[in-house]
């Protein structure tokens, strides 16, 4: 199986981040897409994140029975702060026969080196970049002191293109907030349910 897996904190999903999800599905004619809402995102210990109950029933109503994009509860079981190392660990000792790939925006690619253990995150699983569209190709050269050159390779070839799409789940806090529409932010259904639980009824920090 060739498998994907998208992490993060989806606080709340938005429709930027099911495109890239989509996106990365067709292009790298991947069997699934797991998207992994973080217990404790590592750059993120300090904001206060929506219960992870929340973030997890909202991803699953804007997934809607996708047949291949589903959600993972696997971060939020194990608790504590997410590393990708210890996630992509797990995964490979459930599914040792699967391809993995992990999906991540291109921005994040710089500072994939100061993460833990990012060797061996290049060595578990395929890093594959998203990119907007119009956007230059990524500087990979970041990646080469940690793995050899064939990996290098295969992670530049396993780059993914998206349309250019400007949301951002802060965006979202805060219109939420202030009262104002998330209507095609996000799929009505984690619209009415963001309204119907009072979730980011007061200004994010």
């Amino acid at each position: 199986m060739r498998l994907g897996l998208y992490g993060g904190s989806f606080d709340p999903v938005h429709y930027g981040h099911l495109l890239l999800a989509e996106c990365a599905r067709e292009t790298l004619a991947l069997d699934e897409v797991w998207l992994l809402p973080a217990a404790v995102p590592p750059h993120k210990q300090t904001r206060e994140l929506a219960p992870a109950k929340h973030r997890l029933a909202m991803l699953d109503l804007a997934l809607g029975g996708h047949e291949q994009i589903k959600s993972s509860r696997l971060e939020i079981d194990r608790g504590g702060v997410s590393y990708t190392v210890d996630t992509l660990t797990n995964i490979r000792e459930q599914q040792p026969g699967a391809t993995l790939f992990f999906l991540m925006g291109a921005d994040s690619l710089h500072d994939l080196p100061t993460w833990r253990e990012p060797a061996r995150i290049c060595d578990l699983a395929t890093i594959a970049v998203v990119r907007r569209g119009g956007a230059l190709e990524p500087d990979f050269s970041v990646l080469a002191p940690l793995i050899s050159t064939d990996r290098l390779a295969a992670i530049r070839a396993a780059q993914v293109q998206m349309p250019l799409i400007e949301l951002s789940s802060t965006d979202l806090r805060h219109r939420a907030a202030n009262g104002h529409s998330l209507r095609y932010r996000t799929p009505r259904a984690v619209e009415k349910y963001i309204e119907t639980h009072g979730l980011y009824a007061s200004p994010p920090q």
